[in-house]
């Protein structure tokens, strides 16, 4: 009983006192940049080029093989062709069935990976470093010696076919699909979805030639990152990978100039939602602006204290999860706004993103608010290369646009340079908000009239 008393005194005192003021936190410290252990690059003679980086200190290494082999180099009529020819990798080697593929790798402490994207494909692998000769091989006959079983080939198409049937049924990707189509036209860039037709008429003899042009050493690029020794590994390589077939180097169809301003609205009925998109295209990251445009971006949208999330998630209550990005590739680059916004709304989401990007076109930002920004960048950018998954995806990326050794290690100080002017000038040299084109994806009754001055191009 002398407890409880004691506990409910001491409960009236402490909810008769005020509470005590909270401490500020101690200010951040300015971002470091980020310095990665210099890498070992060679080239074989058949022109595999390697980069190999020491990293961290588990005694784990990454092992990936980056090639031109991806949906980039489709024709029209082979859309998908690349990732069905991804699928089927996985399904064994010449000597390994799949099964014992997998048990291979997972006795090693890890995984084989492939994937397909839209300027490049991979195959890597995540393995304990006293395993990692042996990884070698086994990538090394993933990627140039696959088995392609024909008894697998029907089950594999199927699994395609769901996966695209999947996908189509998301108001988000049919808008991305349109997006690409009207921003790229008749470019591999602009065909993100093949008709069902087109898969099931594939072949296994398609796949194997598709396969034989392009996964080929002079289109493959090599990274290692982790721990091992740099000696045992490039003998390893040198002979694992010497014998690769040389192939032709790649070519990929030239990048259509940019194109005008369009807007496409697709029906979707009864909707509670509308899918909106917003973009057009902007440079590279070869160009000198194209750091600058990262940091304009996630002042705008690209980050959660962006503008237009402050303002149609925050203020207004339109959408949940709005954002922006700059999509790349090699020679191009698309910034895109994005937002899933309440079906009534639709046409005060797109006036008010309008607002956003012209006001920062109209004035620079204040300096505090620029600097939010660039700390939090900085910040990503240093978690994006915490991993040996994420070393190798930056590599990779320096590799793909050709930015040079000194990219990764000045870039926060190229970051944290962009001025609250320069911000203004990217704003006004490439996001002109009546140049942008628009898709939505809604209930047509319900959009239209909202989004017509946007239609006849506001």
């Amino acid at each position: 009983m002398r407890a409880a008393a004691l506990l409910l005194a001491l409960t009236v005192v402490s909810q008769t006192q005020p509470p005590a003021p909270r401490q500020a936190p101690p200010p951040a410290g300015p971002p470091k940049d980020f310095t990665l252990p210099a890498p070992k690059r060679f080239k074989l003679d058949n022109g595999l080029a390697v980069t190999m980086v020491p990293f961290g200190q588990v005694p784990k290494v990454t092992i990936r093989v980056v090639v031109e082999a991806a949906n980039v180099h489709e024709r029209a009529d082979q859309v998908w062709l690349a990732d069905l020819t991804g699928s089927l990798m996985r399904e064994g080697t010449a000597e390994l069935a799949a099964d014992a593929l997998a048990r291979e790798f997972a006795g090693m402490g890890g995984e084989l990976a492939v994937s397909v994207g839209q300027d490049t494909a991979y195959a890597s692998a995540d393995v304990l470093a006293d395993r990692a000769p042996q990884a070698v091989q086994l990538l090394a006959d993933v990627v140039a010696r696959p088995r392609f079983p024909e008894s697998e080939f029907e089950r594999v198409k199927a699994n395609l076919l769901r996966d695209l049937a999947i996908r189509k049924s998301s108001p988000q990707a049919t808008a991305s699909a349109k997006f690409a189509e009207l921003v790229y036209g008749d470019h591999p860039y602009g065909r993100i979805f093949p008709t069902e037709a087109m898969v099931k008429g594939y072949t296994l003899d398609q796949v194997r030639a598709f396969h034989k042009a392009h996964f080929v050493a002079s289109r493959a690029r090599m990274y290692v990152a982790g721990v091992f020794d740099p000696a045992s590994m490039e003998a390893s390589i040198r002979k694992i990978f010497g014998a690769w077939e040389s192939g032709a180097p790649g070519e990929k169809p030239r990048v259509l100039s940019t194109r005008e301003r369009q807007f496409a609205l697709l029906d979707r009925a009864g909707a509670p939602q509308s899918t909106v998109l917003m973009g057009l295209r902007v440079v590279d990251p070869a160009h000198a602006d194209w750091i600058a445009l990262q940091v304009t971006d996630g002042l705008l949208g690209g980050t959660f204290a962006s503008r237009i999330t402050a303002n149609i998630r925050e203020q207004k209550g339109y959408t949940y999860s709005p954002f922006s990005t700059v999509e790349t590739h090699p020679g191009s680059g698309v910034w895109i706004e994005s937002a899933d916004v309440t079906t009534n709304v639709t046409g005060a989401s797109l006036k008010e993103i309008t607002f956003e990007i012209e006001r920062l076109r109209k004035e620079p930002p204040p300096e505090a608010e620029l600097q939010g920004v660039k700390n939090a960048l900085a910040g990503l950018f240093v978690v994006q290369n915490s991993s040996r998954g994420g070393v190798i995806g930056q590599l990779a990326f320096v590799d793909l646009h050709q930015l040079g050794d000194g990219y990764l290690s000045s870039y926060v100080k190229s970051l944290m340079a962009v001025t609250p002017v320069d911000v203004q000038r990217i704003a006004n040299t490439y996001l002109a908000s009546d140049k942008m084109t628009i898709v939505v994806v809604g209930d047509t009754k319900t959009v239209k009239g909202q989004v017509a001055p946007w239609a006849k191009g506001k």
